[in-house]
């Protein structure tokens, strides 16, 4: 799968509470993986004056990600 076919899918956890949908992507280069589904705009990201902590809130860890189709399935962390 391609990172650009995660844009904009349904983030939904495993017991079926809807988180939002993927507004971005981070990739840990040095790992060669996605690391973070966002689900808060990039740009919003980097005007953050704490954006550690608005990435903690408003991002799902990939690691998460049980089932991808239509829809992203994720576990507890």
């Amino acid at each position: 799968m391609m990172v650009s076919e995660l844009y904009g899918k349904r983030i939904i956890s495993n017991e079926g509470k809807r988180l939002g949908e993927v507004k971005g992507v981070m990739i840990n280069f040095e790992e060669g993986e996605v690391s973070h589904l966002l689900l808060t705009e990039p740009e919003k990201l980097i005007k953050s004056q704490n954006p550690r902590l608005d990435i903690q809130k408003g991002s799902v860890a990939y690691k998460r990600v049980r089932n991808i189709s239509e829809t992203i399935i994720v576990g507890k962390e």
